[in-house]
């Protein structure tokens, strides 16, 4: 094992902080002003997903429209594009292939790290990340292995292509959602069903979920450590690099469209992972995986309010 954990002794520790089990700890302005960033960042992303989802925006346009014409926006998922390349010579069972074998990749590496370092990785917003784009391509690989399905016994090369002609000239448009919408009158596209929506959703909240913690890693913690010369070992380095190794080469060869407000699915997801560690933190006297989310920190409501806003300015 010395050639995942490293062979020096001068590994990462988590230090104690102050009892955070007491009321002194949460009772005080500090915390009151981490509410508030963290609040209008799950107020500012519930709002975006309530008035730009998929089925929740199409049932607010038909009571509105009555022509049919209710899927010209950019929240629409159709059920193609879960499962089909975006590369006209490209047949799916390519992408079906390599979404299998990062799903067993990524699920080797996080079991082995929960066995090497123990259950308390899980505290760590890295290991949620990574559970997280491991249950991505579990779901894409079924999705795909459908698709396959559909692709092979349903007649599915003579549609693929046509829709691969169609995608080619979307990307010369300004509102793609609204030409697919007029152009394919005669043969309606299958809306993606619940599963479907999940993968995208997750697909986006892994965008932004696995650059935060790449770059918080090489570009902030790497230079700390090595200052206090701490060993980085091998499933360290593997798995802060291999995760968006993946997801790029699933984008490149994936149909899915990044609808820019579900980068909303991200922020809620990053303020899920603080209100965890404030509620664990109030039961159980534990260290804090992150040394700013620790409210005794005289500088902790910037920190949250950086955290909050630079988050919410990447939705346009």
């Amino acid at each position: 094992m010395d050639f995942l954990t490293g062979g020096s002794k001068n590994t990462w520790q988590p230090m104690m902080g102050p009892d955070t089990t007491i009321s002194s700890y949460w009772l005080n302005w500090r915390m009151l002003l981490c509410c508030v960033w963290i609040l209008t960042a799950m107020g500012m992303a519930s709002y975006l997903i309530t008035k730009y989802e998929g089925p929740l925006h199409r049932k607010s346009r038909n009571r509105e429209n009555d022509d049919g014409d209710d899927d010209d926006y950019g929240g629409v998922l159709y059920d193609d594009e879960v499962w089909m390349p975006c590369l006209k010579g490209i047949h799916p069972a390519w992408l079906m292939t390599y979404r299998i074998f990062a799903f067993f990749v990524l699920l080797i590496l996080i079991i082995l790290n929960a066995i090497v370092d123990g259950g308390g990785i899980f505290y760590y917003y890295t290991q949620w990340t990574f559970t997280l784009i491991t249950i991505y391509f579990g779901i894409g690989s079924l999705l795909s292995i459908y698709g396959c399905y559909k692709y092979h016994y349903k007649g599915g090369g003579n549609r693929s292509e046509k829709l691969d002609e169609e995608q080619a000239d979307i990307t010369n448009l300004h509102n793609a959602a609204k030409f697919v919408s007029h152009a394919d009158h005669n043969h309606p596209r299958q809306v993606a069903g619940f599963w479907g929506y999940i993968f995208q959703i997750i697909f986006q909240m892994e965008a932004g979920a696995v650059v935060l913690t790449d770059c918080v890693f090489w570009f902030i913690m790497v230079p700390f450590l090595a200052i206090k010369d701490y060993n980085l070992n091998f499933l360290i380095i593997i798995m802060h690099s291999i995760n968006v190794v993946f997801l790029i080469g699933d984008t490149a060869l994936n149909s899915l469209r990044f609808p820019w407000f579900r980068i909303a699915y991200f922020i809620l997801w990053t303020c899920v992972f603080v209100v965890f560690q404030w509620i664990v933190h109030a039961c159980i006297a534990l260290w804090w995986p992150y040394p700013f989310l620790d409210i005794s920190y005289p500088l902790s409501p910037l920190c949250y309010k950086i955290e909050a806003f630079s988050s919410i300015k990447m939705v346009p």
